[in-house]
Parts: C-alpha cells; sequence; structure tokens
C-alpha cells in the first residue's frame, strides 16, 4: 500500500487525535477536545512546526509531527520527531516509515541538522530508519529512550 502523506488539513484533524488519544493518552487525562486544540494550534502555527497526516483513499489513517518542543522533555534538545501514529489495520504496510521520512525531508529543507524523539517501545523500527539511541532513562516511572537522527544524508534543491 502506499500512502498518500499531506499536511494536516482541518477536517483531519478529530480523525487523528482520535487516533493519538488511543495510542498515546489512554489513561492519562488528555480528552480529545485538548488533543484537537493541540492539533488546529500547530497547523495554524508559524510554519515552522508541521503535521502531516497519511490517507488511504482519502480516510486519515495516521500521523506524525515536526515540533519545537516535547511535551513535558527532561532534555534541552530542539526540535522533535514526535506522535508518530499508524491505524492498528495500517500497521506494518510503510505508513510509518513514509510519515517519518516526509518529517525528516521537512525539516531538512527548513535547515535542520538533526532530529531528536522519544520512544518507549519502537527502538527498532527508528534504529532501522537511521535513528540512534543518546539515552536511555525512566520517566513517571517507565523506562524511556532518547534518539536522534543527522539530516545531512538530505540533499535539499533550492531554487535560486
Amino acid at each position: 500500500m502506499r500512502p498518500t502523506i499531506e499536511a494536516m488539513a482541518e477536517g483531519d484533524v478529530e480523525a487523528i487525535a482520535r487516533l493519538r488519544i488511543e495510542a498515546f493518552f489512554e489513561g492519562a487525562g488528555r480528552t480529545l477536545g485538548e488533543d484537537v486544540a493541540g492539533l488546529r494550534g500547530l497547523i495554524a502555527g508559524d510554519g515552522f512546526e508541521a503535521a502531516f497526516v497519511a490517507r488511504d483513499r482519502g480516510r486519515p489513517i495516521g500521523s506524525c509531527l515536526l515540533v519545537r518542543n516535547e511535551i513535558d522533555s527532561p532534555h534541552d534538545l530542539a526540535p522533535w520527531l514526535a506522535g508518530l501514529v499508524v491505524a492498528e489495520d495500517h500497521r506494518g504496510d510503510g505508513v510509518g516509515k513514509a510519515l517519518v521520512g516526509t518529517v525528516e525531508a521537512h525539516a531538512a529543507s527548513a535547515g535542520i541538522g538533526k532530529l531528536y524523539l522519544y520512544t518507549w517501545q519502537a527502538r527498532g523500527f527508528y534504529e532501522a530508519l537511521g535513528w540512534s539511541a543518546i539515552e536511555t532513562f525512566e520517566q513517571d516511572g517507565a523506562p524511556m529512550l532518547l534518539m536522534s537522527r543527522d539530516l545531512g544524508h538530505f540533499t535539499v534543491s533550492r531554487k535560486r
């Protein structure tokens, strides 16, 4: 399957927020309304931060973000690849890889040389995409991994 990946639009926000709540925030107290508001703020922002959505036949099936600040980060680093989520019935189809590649290319085109991310369980997935583990630590009683990706491998063509 080859998903269509585009900048997130208003019509995608609620569906993606539902995926995000289920994947990241269930039992954490974050409401659907809070996540919808956060995504709306991100797509209406200054253009540095970005949200991308993957679609299958027009239906949102995943998302990934480029953000300045990661939620409750114990590290003073920026910017971050964050919030990679893919609908369960589309996992293993290359959607996550395509979304990560889109965020990396967008960041490189904005002149960003390095990205960071946190993961709990997806170390192997990100390492296969060229990300490197930096530090394992504990946050809120759970193991966490800080990873980075040098974006120097991207060739960015610029119009003169």
